[in-house]
């Protein structure tokens, strides 16, 4: 039995999902607003409801990741907001608003598996650029660098795939998803953003001609080392 922690617009968590009070878990619903963050209780799971307000359920997916509330973040949506979930959500999975106990039981069963069996957050340090996955952030000599999202996601990516080259198009699968609709000027883009904020460094992140990108460093500083370690 899973403490499931519920965020709606909604007066219950049989509103949300109604197959979900066919479950055994414990189910605490509070408000879905930023608010109710602050004092929210530790859950195993935490569902958000997106079926009314797609915007703000994905500020609010997003926030979640960045006030240290523990478990997978499940989605609910209906079957046309499935369109505007992607990779930004930060979210481990969706659940339709019509899925039954069984499908129900066996996602959350996944997502609980899956945060067990994850590695311990690592932070890659190499050139004097330090990149901690647990709280996404990022130093190159002790200095953070102010980095969006995805210029984090990209960062991260390639320095955890040390001197391996990747296309443009592996970089737009890897960082942005599958449902991405941009081209691959995107990654263009954001590796010339990155290249600009890492300054005297820009280095590191290398081209290699008509093929694409890698993390350039040298082969005794690519291993990644655990939080603590020195």
């Amino acid at each position: 039995m899973a403490h499931l922690l519920v965020l709606t617009s909604s007066p219950s968590a049989g509103a949300v999902l109604p197959a979900l009070e066919l479950l055994s878990h414990r189910i605490r619903t509070i408000p879905a607003t930023p608010a109710e963050l602050v004092t929210a209780p530790d859950a195993d799971v935490v569902i958000v409801d997106a079926r009314s307000d797609l915007v703000a359920a994905k500020s609010l997916c997003t926030l979640i990741r960045t006030t240290g509330l523990r478990g997978p973040l499940l989605l609910v949506v209906t079957e046309g907001g499935m369109s505007a979930v992607n990779g930004e959500w930060r979210i481990d999975d969706v659940l339709l608003t019509d899925a039954g106990p069984a499908e129900i039981e066996a996602r959350i069963r996944l997502a609980l598996s899956r945060e067990e069996s994850a590695a311990e957050p690592v932070k890659v340090q190499a050139s004097g650029l330090t990149i901690d996955e647990q709280s996404y952030s990022a130093k190159l000599h002790g200095t953070p660098l102010d980095l969006t999202y995805k210029e984090f996601q990209l960062l991260h990516f390639l320095a955890t795939h040390p001197s391996r080259v990747f296309t443009r198009e592996q970089l737009l699968s890897e960082v942005w998803g599958y449902d991405y609709f941009g081209g691959t000027r995107t990654v263009d883009v954001h590796v010339r953003r990155l290249r600009a904020k890492l300054g005297e460094a820009e280095q590191i992140i290398g081209t290699v001609r008509n093929v694409g990108y890698r993390f350039n460093v040298e082969e005794d500083e690519s291993r990644p080392v655990s939080p603590g370690s020195h």
